[in-house]
């Protein structure tokens, strides 16, 4: 099929540019890594949830214990693919379910330190999510269409994100 002109021409306006909107602040308390060790193909740890808290515009409040973050650290380049459950309850009482996914990667030495628990800068390395929300509360039901993206931040205690509805 000939080129007859550029893809970028044939787009309409509203699908020129992302425009995120801020969601909410996610901080996740976890304990440490429980290390499976090195799976067929994988590092495997997984991280245990046991509270946390997030603030919005929109909604705010704190996270069930239990939750999970299932880690895989890939053997070629040391990155962390997160595959994460976390059940949120709003101040008012209602109950999101958000899994969401993830990417962390940089160089050797600051993932190295930051698995150490030392602290390190969100400049030093990419930590990058991508969710969804699963809800039967009315008020919050406009979640259960709304994708998000997140930027991360390793911290000692746990990982914050600041989360854009997309």
């Amino acid at each position: 099929m000939p080129a007859t002109r550029p893809l970028s021409e044939i787009l309409p306006p509203e699908m020129k540019e992302l425009r995120p909107q801020p969601l909410f602040i996610l901080l996740l308390d976890v304990a440490p890594a429980i290390n499976v060790g090195k799976a067929p193909g994988v590092d495997r740890r997984v991280g245990v949830i046991t509270g946390g808290r997030f603030e919005g515009e929109r909604l705010r409040g704190t996270l069930f214990p239990g939750g999970s973050d299932w880690q895989a650290i890939r053997p070629g380049d040391g990155a962390w693919m997160l595959d994460v459950r976390i059940v949120l309850k709003t101040d008012d009482g209602h109950i999101i379910g958000m899994p969401y996914r993830g990417l962390r990667h940089g160089p050797k030495a600051v993932l190295d330190r930051i698995a150490r628990g030392e602290a390190v800068s969100p400049a030093d390395y990419y930590l990058r999510i991508t969710g969804s929300f699963e809800t039967a509360s009315e008020k919050y039901g406009w979640l259960n269409n709304v994708l998000c993206m997140g930027i991360g931040h390793r911290l000692p205690e746990g990982p914050v994100y600041q989360v854009f509805a997309v």
